[in-house]
């Protein structure tokens, strides 16, 4: 009965080692595929940074070469305004130096 007993005991020993082998194995694996699941979610977060910065730097860079273009077309506008103006006082200009020169 003895020598039972203690069988008995080896065998629930041996048994709970294998479990607790097990189960750090298990531990183990657990942790390495949520180290691997952890590290693809950071990499899937710097490519959608990624695209997310392009993205904008794309929008600034169309938004600027908007801005860029109304502002020449204004600048362009407003020169052509002024060479009319210029254009249109030219002949008095013309008048008040030959008055001018006539004069001495």
């Amino acid at each position: 009965m003895a020598l039972e007993a203690i069988q008995t005991v080896t065998q629930a020993e041996a048994k709970a080692k294998a479990d607790r082998d097990a189960a750090g194995a298990q531990a183990k694996q657990k942790l390495a595929d949520a180290q691997r699941e952890a590290k693809q979610i950071v990499e899937q977060a710097r490519n959608q940074a990624r695209e997310e910065a392009r993205r904008m730097m794309a929008e600034a860079e169309a938004k600027a070469a908007r801005l860029t273009r109304e502002e020449l077309e204004k600048a362009a506008q407003d020169c052509e305004t002024l060479k009319q103006n210029a254009r249109g006082r030219l002949e008095e200009a013309a008048q008040l130096i030959v008055g001018r020169v006539v004069e001495r």
